[in-house]
């Protein structure tokens, strides 16, 4: 299954890696897009090849925020379809669900999850491809343009700030395009991509709110829409993807999740020929390079997050998927890292 978002998750590749002085019309080619592609947003393309165009430009460029600077002058339009309901739901949490629930129309890759923890609500979010490949900047992208449509939502007449934006890549050198963009807390080297808020801010109203409007575009956005057993097999890898860290990765916990009972979501997984261990096994194999890449993790934590209680199961596990324990792994595929991390992985907090 080829994953899919519309163009428009490259809205300002242009404008950024102009004045980054790239080459665009090259590095597209090697990715096989074009400009004409960017200026058709519903177009559809591999969410793959965006990645790996956004990650290259990075990469030639030298610049450790491409991804961040493209999210900085995102707007709710860039939703597309999705963007017709948002701006007339009541209140910030109605239109986050609203994304959950819709989000295929605009991008198969994006996984996201709320969680409420007390006064605090986590916004968890991954960027989840068939192919697995490096993703730090379309992290910081998905991340910032997330950051922004919530401002937008709540912010009006006041100056939100999160309690936190987190992600699970080290920091880079220079931390002003964060500072610019977030003006919060941000950490780095933590065990989820996404923002942490006050749980008041989700409930405060949206003046621009309209239900008989909100209702027409659920109708259209309802016809859209195409259900399979292919998408449900990628809606529980990325379900697994953002709970296996947090412990809640059961076959229960993801058929209840997904409006089923466990036996439905077993049926309906072997008619696409996987089963549900096979699908936890294969997010373990993705989690576990992108953890093991990053200095600040220990072993023990990502055994624990992997949701192995002792590292001695987690090392036989790894042994037997890579040929090695993963502490020679790790040494042979080491990088000095950019930016010296802290025990807490919280390398900037702006001042108050």
């Amino acid at each position: 299954m080829t994953v899919l978002a519309r163009a428009a998750i490259l809205t300002n590749y242009l404008d950024v890696t102009r004045q980054l002085g790239l080459n665009t019309q090259h590095l597209l080619a090697q990715v096989g897009l074009s400009t004409s592609i960017l200026g058709m947003p519903n177009q559809r393309i591999p969410v793959s090849t965006a990645i790996k165009l956004i990650e290259q430009s990075a990469l030639v460029s030298g610049c450790d925020t491409l991804g961040l600077r493209m999210a900085e002058h995102r707007h709710l339009s860039d939703f597309g379809e999705i963007s017709l309901l948002l701006s007339h739901l009541p209140t910030l949490r109605d239109a986050l669900q609203g994304i959950v629930q819709y989000r295929q129309l605009c991008n198969d890759s994006l996984a996201i999850y709320i969680e409420e923890a007390g006064k605090m609500v986590i916004i968890r979010e991954e960027v989840i491809t068939d192919i697995p490949t490096a993703s730090r900047h379309a992290s910081e992208l998905a991340v910032g343009v997330m950051y922004r449509f919530c401002a937008a939502q709540v912010g009006v007449g006041a100056n939100w700030r999160p309690i936190s934006v987190n992600f699970t890549h080290p920091a880079p050198t220079d931390l002003s395009v964060h500072k610019r963009i977030f003006g919060c807390k941000v950490e780095f080297g933590s065990e989820f991509n996404g923002i942490v808020c006050q749980a008041a801010d989700l409930d405060i109203a949206n003046p621009l709110a309209n239900k008989a409007m909100a209702l027409h575009a659920r109708n259209y956005l309802d016809s859209l829409l195409v259900e399979n057993h292919q998408s449900l097999m990628f809606d529980v890898r990325k379900s697994i993807y953002l709970r296996l860290p947090m412990g809640r990765a059961t076959i229960e916990q993801i058929s209840r999740t997904l409006g089923m009972n466990v036996r439905t979501l077993q049926r309906h997984l072997e008619e696409s020929g996987a089963t549900f261990s096979e699908l936890i096994n294969d997010v373990r194999r993705d989690l576990v390079i992108r953890y093991l890449q990053n200095p600040g993790y220990s072993l023990g934590h990502i055994a624990d997050m992997l949701g192995y209680s002792m590292p001695s199961s987690f090392t036989r596990w790894f042994s037997a998927q890579f040929g090695m324990p993963p502490a020679t792994w790790r040494s042979r595929h080491s990088k000095v890292p950019r930016a010296v991390q802290t025990t807490t992985g919280c390398l900037y907090s702006s001042p108050e």
